[in-house]
């Protein structure tokens, strides 16, 4: 059975996301000044791409959550909640295949994988290294 989207929700998010790259004024950048393998900090991306439903302190209290059929998740008790040790395996399948079923919430949640390796040209080490930063940065968040 294919989980149904909400249509609502994704849209929501994907203003959020459309804003958030707006809200600051941008210089213009010469593509060549950046190495071709460019990736973000973990914090960038997660700004730029989590933020809007995981919150800007990953608590899931995110502007967009009113339109969430399941309430973001708090990354901020992932190792909490895995036995104390944060879960970079659990995460990494997590953003590149999709939250999956109902375990991690709902169809809500964009798959990251597939739209990192089309932003990165099919570059699965720039891809491997976006998903690593993105893992680093929520471990770095984890309640003590």
């Amino acid at each position: 059975m294919k989980p149904k989207l909400n249509f609502a929700a994704m849209l929501i998010c994907s203003m959020f996301l459309l804003a958030g790259a707006h809200a600051q004024p941008r210089q213009n950048i010469d593509k060549d000044q950046l190495p071709p393998d460019f990736v973000p900090s973990g914090k960038q991306m997660f700004t730029q791409y989590c933020a809007a439903c995981h919150g800007p302190d990953a608590k899931g209290n995110g502007p967009a959550r009113v339109a969430l059929k399941v309430p973001a998740a708090n990354l901020t008790t992932l190792a909490k909640r895995h036995g104390g040790t944060f879960p970079y395996d659990y995460v990494t399948k997590v953003l590149q295949f999709g939250p999956g079923f109902a375990t991690h919430g709902s169809s809500d949640m964009p798959t990251w994988g597939p739209i990192f390796r089309y932003m990165d040209n099919y570059n699965n080490a720039a891809v491997q290294k976006r998903i690593k930063n993105l893992c680093d940065y929520l471990n770095s968040l984890q309640e003590k």
